[in-house]
């Protein structure tokens, strides 16, 4: 554990710099008023000077005679908006953030915070801390402090309670939620909503509140609101996070540092937060989440052959076009509209065009003036390049030809223009206007400012954008494909779905892969499998067992033929209350589909474990992963943790398969990939990776793999 530790904290290193240690508070009396203004830009995190400036500041007030009452604010954009991420795995130096709190609640004279841009994390505890608190109308309060893997670690679970009271302190905690101002004062947090110049009303307030009585304005003083119904509410707050975050451990734990609040004193309510605070911070989810964290941070500085994002520029967006009103079309319209940006919708069918609220057309001349085209068609290769070919020759010179396919190699499609270097994937996972990756691919002439464009539209439309190199399948739906592939196979040799997609659901996807091809339509699996088919120079019977020489499972096909689609029939690998329905339920015809298979086959069922279930798909998945780094496909092990993280909504607080893989140990991982290499023949996603059979033997630990990588490629 020691080792995993010290490993992470390395890897933190990776993108952290070092903290400036000076105080970072700049100290002034304005009248009566002392001003300590937070000078630690671009968002005043609360380093170990700003801790220092805030103690020492409110110490000198406190001796100073002509000060009578303190303001703290911040300079530049914001009040301060949590802790500094460059002191993230390096020891914390004192003066820790809860004395720097106590030195404030005990200062002789009132302390005001003065709040505008967001006030988060540490930055509301120094807000509960003083005395009185005001805000701008256009700030924000709350502790994002559980996205982490922690709770507030400097009081805030045992004073904002005090406030709140309980249902409301439970729920910001547990959720991280940012809480706009009207509402925090309606909470009782904020003491006044001021406009104007904030520092001009801050001193103004300070002035106002001089010589008042303190005792009464300090939370630890305060008694919990509506203690008497602890009872009621923790179970209603636990019931919702159980439900909400399932499998996370800190927002369980931020409700029972809650309820301490109003059943212990405040003195041993602050040591079990502490307690809990520690706990949390060296448990493998708060790891895990750290990491995705920063991995998120990480994959924006995307790097391709003759560029990088330091020096591609995108190119301007102000009018865009999606081919195609189906599921995918209509859902990425919505996200483009969302952000502002006009859309033209094309569809070939006049009346979908006519029900949906965007700029319908049916000709290709209306799109001759927009700057990008998505084209969201079929996943069919001879009518993508239609489109594209069309849109080459009515689209202006600049616009950006970006395709929403999920595997066809971007080279094939971009053949069919003559504009290769505009041409770009632009993959959204369903549904479009709610999964937040946005997968962008690039092709062998694809431009660099090409790729800044859509990575840039990616965030203006609230994506997570990651950059790869096209192949068939990318990166994502590549890995995916031996995840899915084995929990049919696992069917095939005697598993049922509903026991493959428990052992899903219990490691923490929320939701297993049969009720997600219920979700997504057993018709469009089909529909890519004769495509593959198509592509291999072949076709697919009820005897295939071989598909480019690999192990194919004809089960889906079978469902497909008894127009058992999914959600959209009614039912599917499970049964729905309705057409439509979200409800599975197991369906005894199913199990008769499944038994017919095998006999046809030749068969025998056998009892397959939860382990050898996990194993199997998660396992054939982080293989995959291995071999996209070494081919190139995307450069590190982040962007395939973030990609499954926000495409297939793989738990965060596992951080993504690869990290996973880090956890569980490479030497383990490598040796049962073998095991089932020997085991389950004719399977290519056995063989395992060269780059994974070097870590493993080579015991490379999490930080260092990227020097490896780099070198795999050579």
């Amino acid at each position: 554990m020691l080792k995993v530790q010290r490993g992470f904290q390395r890897y933190l290193g990776r993108f952290l710099s070092s903290s400036n240690s000076n105080m970072s508070v700049d100290y002034s009396v304005q009248g009566s008023v002392a001003v300590l203004e937070v000078n630690n830009p671009p968002v005043n995190a609360l380093s170990h000077g700003v801790r220092l400036g805030l103690k020492t500041g409110v110490e000198q007030a406190s001796r100073d005679r002509n000060v009578r009452s303190v303001v703290i604010i911040g300079k530049g954009q914001t009040f301060p908006a949590g802790a500094d991420i460059r002191e993230f795995g390096k020891p914390s130096k004192e003066p820790w953030l809860t004395e720097v709190g106590m030195a404030i609640e005990a200062s002789p004279k009132p302390v005001v915070a003065a709040i505008h841009g967001t006030c988060l994390g540490g930055g509301l505890e120094i807000a509960l801390f003083s005395h009185y608190r005001i805000a701008v109308p256009s700030a924000r309060v709350g502790f994002p402090e559980v996205a982490l893997g922690l709770l507030p670690g400097a009081g805030g679970t045992q004073r904002l309670s005090r406030l709140t009271g309980l249902p409301v302190a439970m729920d910001m905690i547990s959720s991280g939620r940012h809480v706009p101002i009207k509402k925090a004062k309606e909470y009782g947090i904020i003491d006044e909503i001021v406009t104007g110049d904030l520092m001009k009303a801050a001193l103004k307030f300070a002035q106002s509140i001089q010589g008042r009585p303190l005792k009464d304005r300090c939370l630890m003083f305060k008694v919990v609101p509506n203690a008497d119904k602890l009872e009621e509410f923790t179970s209603a707050a636990m019931a919702q996070v159980k439900k909400k975050y399932k499998g996370y451990e800190a927002p369980v734990v931020c409700i029972q540092t809650v309820r301490a609040s109003a059943e212990l004193p405040y003195e041993e309510g602050m040591k079990l937060e502490r307690d809990l605070f520690l706990q949390l911070q060296g448990s493998g989810q708060a790891r895990a989440q750290q990491y995705a964290f920063f991995a998120e941070r990480a994959v924006s500085r995307w790097v391709m052959p003759g560029g990088s994002y330091k020096t591609a520029k995108p190119l301007p967006v102000r009018s865009t076009a999606v081919i195609g009103a189906g599921t995918m079309g209509s859902g990425i319209a919505v996200c483009l509209l969302s952000a502002g940006l006009p859309v033209y919708l094309l569809e070939q069918n006049e009346k979908v065009c006519m029900i949906l609220n965007f700029k319908p057309t049916l000709n290709y001349s209306d799109l001759k003036d927009v700057d990008l085209v998505i084209e969201a068609v079929f996943e069919n290769l001879d009518l993508k390049r239609d489109v594209f070919s069309k849109l080459d020759k009515i689209c202006k010179p600049s616009a950006i030809l970006c395709t929403n396919t999920s595997t066809i190699d971007i080279n094939r499609i971009s053949t069919a223009t003559s504009r290769p270097d505009k041409v770009v994937g632009t993959h959204f996972f369903a549904p479009a206007y709610h999964m937040r990756l946005l997968e962008n691919i690039y092709g062998t002439q694809t431009s660099p400012d090409t790729v800044a464009t859509v990575m840039k539209l990616g965030k203006t439309i609230n994506k997570v954008p990651v950059l790869v190199k096209s192949c068939h399948g990318f990166l994502a739906n590549r890995m995916n494909g031996p995840f899915n592939t084995e929990s049919l196979f696992l069917v095939e040799e005697g598993a049922s779905p509903q026991e493959i997609d428990q052992v899903n659901e219990d490691f923490g996807m929320p939701m297993g892969p049969f009720k997600v091809r219920d979700l997504s339509g057993i018709d469009i699996s089909w529909r890519i499998n004769r495509e593959v088919a198509k592509a291999l120079g072949t076709t697919i019977t009820k005897e295939t067992k071989f598909l480019g020489g690999n192990r194919y499972c004809g089960l889906n096909d079978d469902f497909f033929e008894k127009g058992r689609y999914g959600r959209k029939t009614g039912k599917g690998w499970y049964l729905y209350e309705k057409v439509g329905g979200k409800i599975p339920t197991v369906d005894s015809e199913t199990e008769e589909i499944i038994n017919s298979y095998r006999q046809r086959r030749g068969i025998i069922k056998r009892k397959i474990t939860p382990q050898e279930i996990f194993e199997r798909q998660f396992y054939s998945c982080i293989n995959e992963g291995f071999r996209i780094l070494e081919e190139g496909i995307c450069n590190t092990p982040e962007e395939i943790d973030i990609s499954w993280i926000y495409g297939f909504s793989y738990p965060k607080f596992r951080g993504g398969p690869m990290f996973y893989a880090s956890q569980i140990g490479l030497k383990r991982v490598y040796d049962r990939i073998c095991h089932y290499h020997e085991t389950c023949p004719y399977s290519i996603h056995w063989v395992p990776s060269r780059l994974l059979k070097k870590l493993a033997e080579n015991d490379v630990p999490f930080s260092q793999w990227a020097n490896h990588i780099s070198k795999s490629r050579m």
